[in-house]
């Protein structure tokens, strides 16, 4: 018998309009809905992913989230126009950090970072909003 360590199984959403938001979420990351129960709705989740899962509350998002998602692609320009297409947004105030923060319909912040390498200071800023025409 092999001992294993705990692992991130699902990363659950908070939001008002579950349905909505895993919409947006599904369009975006190419993911199904595949599950509803009650207060939950399940993205697809491919072999050897994380579980994405979207959970109805009675409050709406407040403040700065304390968890965010990071999302790579190849075209960030091109990713960020797509997100506003479905309904997200940027999130302004971030620029100095050198990362893309943007918003899903409710506000749930994450990051939009290339899939190839890039620099960080010793700061924690990123370089490569400086290559880019956002």
């Amino acid at each position: 018998m092999t001992e294993s360590g705990p692992w991130i199984a699902d990363i659950g959403v908070d939001c008002v309009d579950p349905e909505r938001v895993a919409s947006f979420w599904a369009e975006l990351l190419g993911r199904p809905v595949v599950g509803r129960r009650g207060p939950y709705v399940w993205l697809d989740r491919p072999e050897g992913t994380v579980g994405l899962g979207f959970q109805r509350v009675a409050e709406p998002t407040v403040g700065k989230n304390r968890v965010h998602l990071d999302i790579s692609v190849p075209d960030v320009a091109g990713a960020r126009r797509r997100i506003e297409e479905l309904g997200g947004r940027r999130i302004g105030g971030y620029e100095s950090g050198g990362f893309l923060v943007m918003a899903d319909p409710e506000d749930n912040e994450f990051c939009v970072i290339p899939d190839q390498p890039f620099n960080l200071d010793e700061l924690g800023r990123a370089d490569y909003l400086d290559t880019l025409d956002l």
